[in-house]
C-alpha cells in the first residue's frame, strides 16, 4: 500500500475565541460576572466605567464620532489623524503650562496639626460609612468561634492559675455543637503530664478536673462541655424556674426515659411516670425549651446574600420581567484613548491600541450576548410558570431544558449555562433558574403532574393531618391517587425525606 494524497471537501465546527469568550461569559455566575469585569477594566485601557451623569452626552458624542470617522474615505485618515495629533499636543502643552503657572512654590495651609490628628484619630476609631453599603455586611459576618466565647469569659472569671490550665484545656476539647470531643478522664491523664499542675503547692486530682467542667457548663451558652445529651438537658433544666413536681418529673424523663420520648410512646410515658396527659404535655414542653446543641447558637457562619439576574413584576394582567441593572458595572468604549488611534499607522503602538480596542468590542458584544439570552430564558420560563407565581408551588409546571431549547432556538447546553448560578427574584421569593425545571409523573386524565407541585401537596397534607395519628406514606400516596396523582408509596417516601420530614410514627404528638 503506497501513500498518496487527496483532497476532500467537509464541513466542521470551529470556535473562535469570541465564541469561547462568549460561551465563558454566559456560564458564570454574578460574582464571577463582577471580577471578569473589573479583570478586564483593569488590563483594557479601551474599556471605562460608564458615568451615570455624563453618560448619555458621551456616549453620543463617542458614536456621532465614530460615525463620521467611518464615513471618511480611507485617504483622508491621514489628514484626520495628523490633525488630531496636533490637537492633542496643543492641548497637552497648554494643560502643562496653565499647571505650572497656576500652583506656587509654597501652598498656604489652613489646617493644623491638631486638626489632622483629631481626624485621622476619629477616622480609625468610629464605625465605617454605610455609603458603599460593606458596614451593613461587615455587620452580618460573625468571626468568633465557640471557644474564643468561652474563654473570653474565662479572662473575665478571676479563676486561679491552675483552674484556669484546667478550663482551658477542657474548652480546646469542645465540639461545635458544645459536647466533649474526649472524656473527662482523658483530659485528666493530659493534664498530669504538666509540670505546673504536679508542684508541691498544687496536686491534680480527677475531683479538681470535674469541679472546673462543673464551671465552664454554667458559662453562657448554659450546657457546654458535657459527655452526652442526658447530661447536657439535666444541666440546663437547673437553671428553669418551675414547681417542684414538674421539675421531679421532668428530671425522671431525661434520667431514665428519653428513649421513650425519642420514639413517641406517650402510653408508657404516662405509665412510668404516673402523670396525666396535661401533665406530660408540660413536661414535654419543658424539654422542648431546651437546647441540645447549646454550641450552635455560636456560630462562625454568616449569611450570604443573592444579588437576582432578574425581576419579575406583575403589571395589571401579565408578568413582567427585566433585567437587574445593579448586578454589573457599566462599561464602555473609552472615547479619548479609541480617538487616538491612526488608520494607515502600523506602530507598534498603534497595533496594540487597535487590538485592545478590538477585544473591547467583542466583550462588549459577549456581555450584551449574555444579558439578551439570559432575559429570553427568564421570560419563557416565567411565561410557562405564571401558575407558580400566583398560586404557589402546587402550581408548578412540569418543565425540561429542551422545551425551553426549543422554544427560544437554542442548545440544551446553553440553556443548562444560563440557568446555573442565576436566580430570579419573584413576588414568592428568590430562586435559582434551575428551581422551574423538574421532573413529572402521569396522572389519571392522562397529563402530568411536576415533582415540585407532588411534594408541596405532600407538605399541605401533612401539615393538616391529625396530630395523634399521623398519615402514613401509603395513606399519602391513596390520597394523591384521589386527586389523579399516580405516585407509588416509595416515590412519596422519597419527597418526604426529601423535605426532611420525619416519617409517621416520629410525628406523632398529643395535641
Amino acid at each position: 500500500m503506497k501513500p498518496a494524497l487527496q483532497l476532500k471537501i467537509g464541513q466542521s465546527l470551529t470556535m473562535t475565541p469570541q465564541l469561547q469568550q462568549a460561551i465563558r461569559l454566559l456560564q458564570l455566575s454574578t460574582l464571577d460576572l463582577q471580577q471578569e469585569i473589573q479583570e478586564a477594566l483593569e488590563s483594557n485601557p479601551m474599556l471605562e466605567v460608564e458615568d451615570e451623569f455624563n453618560s448619555g452626552s458621551d456616549t453620543e458624542g463617542n458614536a456621532d464620532s465614530n460615525k463620521e470617522e467611518q464615513s471618511k474615505p480611507e485617504s483622508e485618515g491621514n489628514t484626520s489623524a495628523e490633525s488630531q495629533e496636533s490637537e492633542l499636543e496643543s492641548y497637552t502643552a497648554t494643560a502643562e503650562d496653565s499647571w505650572q503657572d497656576s500652583i506656587p512654590e509654597d501652598l498656604p495651609v489652613d489646617s493644623g496639626w491638631d486638626d489632622v490628628y483629631q481626624e485621622s484619630l476619629y477616622t480609625q476609631s468610629s464605625a465605617p460609612s454605610d455609603d458603599d453599603g460593606s458596614y451593613l455586611e461587615q455587620r452580618g459576618v460573625v468571626t468568633e468561634t465557640l471557644q474564643d466565647h468561652l474563654l473570653w469569659q474565662l479572662n473575665l472569671s478571676g479563676l486561679p492559675a491552675g483552674d484556669r490550665m484546667i478550663a482551658e484545656a477542657i474548652i480546646d476539647s469542645i465540639d461545635p455543637d458544645g459536647y466533649l470531643s474526649s472524656p473527662i478522664e482523658e483530659i485528666y491523664e493530659g493534664l498530669q503530664s504538666r509540670s505546673e499542675l504536679q508542684s508541691g503547692e498544687y496536686e491534680l486530682e480527677i475531683e479538681d478536673v470535674q469541679a472546673v467542667q462543673g464551671y465552664i457548663q454554667s458559662l453562657d451558652p448554659i450546657g457546654c462541655g458535657v459527655k452526652d445529651l442526658q447530661e447536657c438537658l439535666l444541666v440546663q433544666l437547673e437553671t428553669l424556674d418551675t414547681s417542684a413536681f414538674l421539675m421531679e418529673k421532668t428530671r425522671k424523663l431525661i434520667t431514665l426515659y428519653l428513649d421513650l420520648l425519642g420514639s413517641r410512646d406517650f402510653t408508657q410515658l404516662m405509665r412510668r411516670l404516673r402523670v396525666k396527659e396535661p401533665e406530660l404535655q408540660e413536661i414535654i414542653a419543658l424539654i422542648r425549651s431546651l437546647n441540645p446543641k447549646p454550641g450552635s447558637s455560636i456560630s462562625t457562619e454568616h449569611a450570604e446574600y443573592i444579588a437576582p439576574d432578574l425581576f419579575v413584576t406583575r403589571e395589571e394582567d401579565h408578568w413582567k420581567v427585566d433585567l437587574n441593572p445593579d448586578i454589573a458595572p457599566k462599561i464602555r468604549i473609552h472615547g479619548a484613548y479609541s480617538g487616538l488611534i491612526k488608520r494607515a499607522d502600523n506602530s507598534r503602538d498603534n497595533t496594540f491600541m487597535k487590538n485592545q480596542l478590538q477585544e473591547a468590542r467583542w466583550f462588549l458584544k459577549s456581555l450584551h450576548s449574555r444579558n439578551e439570552t439570559l432575559l429570553k430564558v427568564g421570560i419563557e420560563i416565567v411565561k410557562r410558570q405564571q401558575a407558580f407565581l400566583e398560586i404557589g408551588e402546587e402550581g408548578m409546571k412540569p418543565l425540561v431544558l429542551h422545551d425551553i431549547a426549543d422554544a427560544i432556538g437554542m442548545h440544551e447546553s446553553t440553556i443548562s449555562r444560563v440557568t446555573t448560578q442565576k436566580y430570579i427574584h419573584t413576588p414568592r421569593g428568590i430562586f435559582e433558574l434551575k428551581y422551574f425545571f423538574s421532573s413529572h409523573v402521569g396522572t389519571t386524565a392522562g397529563g402530568e403532574a411536576s415533582s415540585t407541585a407532588i411534594r408541596a401537596m405532600i407538605k399541605k397534607m401533612i401539615a393538616d393531618e391529625p396530630p395523634r395519628k399521623p398519615f402514613s406514606d401509603s395513606k399519602l400516596a391513596n390520597m394523591l391517587a384521589e386527586q389523579g396523582i399516580k405516585v407509588a408509596r416509595r416515590t412519596v417516601a422519597k419527597y418526604r425525606e426529601a423535605m426532611n420530614i420525619p416519617p409517621s410514627n416520629e410525628r406523632k404528638k398529643l395535641i
